[in-house]
């Protein structure tokens, strides 16, 4: 394999992360087939469609299908001949626990098995609690010696996933401790790379542990500075403080940075929650669950403040039994379709759980919330929501809902109070257009 040129590549996994990693490395040049067992799924990516809403994400499975740069099988036989194959399958929550679930992951090794050759390289793209990566290898070599293993976390943000993935802002190598076999890993690695490496991305090579560590001690970061700024949300409340000023007067201190300062709601999505807890989880079996204590506490504050909104509205609504309440949002994040602990979905569901006379609406999510919860009624559009709503409740920061003219708004509904649960409103033209504001610590 020359520096630079194409590699026959197999990803297992079409869902989230698989679906847009398999588009974009055929958009770099090579020679893709993404592999999954659900047939539906395989039959829409086969025909250049997205599965689920992510940006430009339609765009390049249509380009890569038609320059046959890309291509989809539920046979796994399809793998063989590939000289790297990528595991992109999820770990989602394990029911009844914190831990992660790594059925799927291990399915995907013993699935790919017998169509690996000494010398071809596994890459794990999926987030895995620390060692996993090395009973994975471990299988893999006593199966087909000279087949090599490496860790490659994602540091996908849902709406930005294309993006990411031909433009990231960091790649990371685990590779493994024979120099070796550590040396033809990077070597393939490199040359799939060959594009953003040479636009200057930074490369951090390591060894298996670090690498499986990164994403998730990343995103736990993240997950506690958003829980930081939420605590200060709390306080705020209570003493009459505007936790938006707080956050901006905090964040001009280099040390600390405004990003992922912002009160709201809290996060969601199929990554945070789930990887804090496994995080947690994997930390207790290793017994050093008190370095990562605080990570229940980083969730129980983001459980709390969805709590707070539902209890913002039910105050405002007095008698709230089937008073019409409008809930713009449904995913957890805009520029998505995706509904996994999404605490706009969830401050729908607990609000028409006490009673109350639920619309909800989406530009993007309506499909998979109502396929969770039928019991909601949904609306196409935010218009139509609030029409003769008793309250708003913003739940996902769209820009069509950031945008909505005040005047327009106040015309529609029954009694003007907006909750306004990701604090992107303007709170002063909302209250000269004659409505009740309430933000979040604000």
């Amino acid at each position: 394999m020359s520096q630079g040129s194409a590699v026959r590549v197999s990803v297992i996994g079409c869902g989230y992360l698989g679906a847009v990693h398999a588009a974009a490395l055929a958009t770099l040049g090579h020679e893709v087939v993404g592999l999954d067992v659900d047939q539906d799924k395989i039959a829409l990516l086969a025909q250049g469609e997205a599965p689920f809403f992510e940006p430009g994400l339609a765009e390049s499975l249509r380009t890569g299908v038609q320059t046959g740069k890309l291509r989809f099988s539920t046979d796994f036989s399809a793998a063989r001949g590939c000289q790297v194959h990528f595991l992109a399958v999820g770990t989602p929550q394990l029911r009844g626990s914190q831990a992660a679930d790594l059925s799927f992951i291990h399915a995907a090794t013993e699935s790919l098995i017998p169509y690996l050759r000494p010398g071809d390289v596994v890459v794990g793209k999926s987030t895995v609690p620390v060692g996993t990566a090395r009973e994975l290898a471990d299988k893999i070599a006593s199966a087909v010696p000279g087949a090599v293993l490496a860790w490659n976390p994602e540091f996908l943000r849902e709406g930005f996933a294309v993006e990411d993935t031909l433009h990231p802002d960091r790649i990371v190598y685990g590779l493994p401790a024979d120099e070796d076999e550590a040396e033809a890993a990077k070597a393939a690695l490199d040359q799939l790379y060959a594009e953003p490496l040479a636009s200057g991305c930074p490369l951090i090579v390591t060894d298996y542990q670090t690498a499986e560590l990164v994403k998730v001690a990343a995103n736990s970061f993240l997950a506690t500075k958003i829980s930081f700024i939420n605590a200060m949300a709390e306080i705020s409340e209570v003493v009459g403080a505007d936790v938006t000023k707080l956050a901006d007067a905090i964040g001009h201190d280099q040390r600390i940075g405004r990003k992922f300062l912002n009160a709201g709601v809290g996060f969601g999505g199929g990554c945070l929650p789930k990887d804090i807890r496994a995080f947690q989880a994997r930390a207790d079996e290793l017994g050093v669950g008190r370095s990562v204590g605080f990570l229940n506490e980083v969730d129980a504050i983001n459980l709390r403040r969805r709590e707070r909104v539902v209890e913002l509205v039910l105050t405002n609504l007095g008698d709230y039994q089937r008073k019409r309440v409008a809930v713009l949002g449904l995913a957890f994040k805009p520029e998505s379709d995706d509904v996994r602990d999404s605490p706009a979905l969830d401050v729908a569901v607990r609000l028409h759980g006490l009673g109350v006379d639920v619309v909800a609406t989406d530009p993007q999510a309506i499909a998979n919330a109502r396929r969770l919860h039928p019991q909601l009624d949904f609306a196409a559009t935010a218009e139509e929501a609030l029409s003769g709503a008793e309250a708003v409740v913003l739940v996902t920061e769209w820009q069509q809902y950031q945008k909505f003219d005040p005047q327009l708004a106040r015309g529609l509904v029954a009694n003007p109070v907006v909750i306004d649960g990701r604090n992107c409103l303007d709170a002063a033209s909302w209250r000269a257009a004659g409505w009740t504001y309430f933000g979040m610590g604000r």
